[in-house]
């Protein structure tokens, strides 16, 4: 595996490859990796023919009052990971690397869409975060497909329209979320869980597979079906910040009409917050 800093280094490695004919896959992870990240590069090696993957935890899309100082950074550990997905390249920028004149000042990519609900609503400026950085990622790797898991299906929308806004010549594929044994979505913020909350936690997935049950047994009264979760949620020492029946399209509040819906929550659980999804196509 090839662990490089320099992003011009790093771009002129992958034309070489591009120009002899090779396809480029490129999975961005912010590190502290775990199977969930790792199943993302075993798509993208399914798909591709050279694996890039980065680490970098980017702070433009931290909030004031978020954890980006305490976000767990186990650089050695992850190389060591993603050497034995035999990775190609591995891309470990730094800030100073990424943005020369500091965040702030930094020229920034925002979609004008699907940032304002859901996780956009509650973090403002997140999105524009990640669509300045995964733009950045894009113009040095120029892959031909990126992978991003589905666990934020709404990250996933986003980085899915705004390359086809700019006309991008990149493939995104979505890999669907791979859980805990007890359900749980996998998270680098589950290691602050205990076991014991790890098995509560799971409640989470447990409660809008219930939704998506009385959904498919044909029930439409979407408010009830959400208050009474996030009641039972409650019950279980939650702290809901949402919990929504949305449209898979554009995140926009779904009708009894609607046939490919998506079930989003977020919820605190302890000191990390969860997020989970459940798509369901009627």
């Amino acid at each position: 595996m090839n662990i490089i800093q320099d992003p011009l280094l790093l771009q002129n490695e992958l034309l070489k490859l591009k120009r002899r004919g090779k396809k480029i896959g490129f999975v961005p992870t912010m590190g502290n990796l775990h199977e969930g990240h790792l199943s993302l590069v075993e798509l993208a090696r399914q798909h591709s023919d050279i694996v890039v993957s980065s680490i970098f935890v980017n702070p433009m899309q931290f909030g004031p009052n978020e954890d980006y100082d305490n976000y767990p950074r186990t650089l050695e550990a992850d190389k060591s990971k993603l050497k034995q997905y035999n990775v190609d390249f591995l891309f470990t920028p730094t800030n100073e690397i990424i943005y020369p004149f500091g965040k702030e000042q930094h020229t920034s990519v925002q979609l004008n869409r699907l940032t304002n609900k859901l996780c956009g609503a509650k973090r403002p400026g997140h999105f524009k975060g990640v669509t300045t950085v995964v733009n950045i990622f894009f113009n040095i790797v120029q892959p031909d497909i990126a992978v991003f898991g589905k666990k934020d299906y709404q990250q996933f929308l986003i980085i899915q329209s705004m390359v086809s806004d700019l006309m991008m010549p990149i493939k995104i594929i979505g890999a669907e979320i791979k859980r805990e044994k007890n359900g749980l979505a996998l998270s680098s913020r589950n290691q602050y869980l205990t076991e014991a909350q790890k098995d509560s936690a799971s409640l989470l997935q447990q409660t809008i597979k219930e939704i998506a049950e009385n959904i498919k047994q044909g029930d439409r009264a979407y408010s009830e079906l959400i208050e009474r979760a996030k009641h039972t949620l409650l019950s279980y020492n939650f702290k809901v910040d949402y919990l929504e029946i949305v449209k898979q399209s554009d995140l926009e509040a779904a009708s009894p009409s609607d046939n490919s819906i998506l079930i989003a929550v977020a919820a605190w659980y302890g000191s990390p917050r969860l997020i989970d999804n459940l798509e369901i196509n009627l």
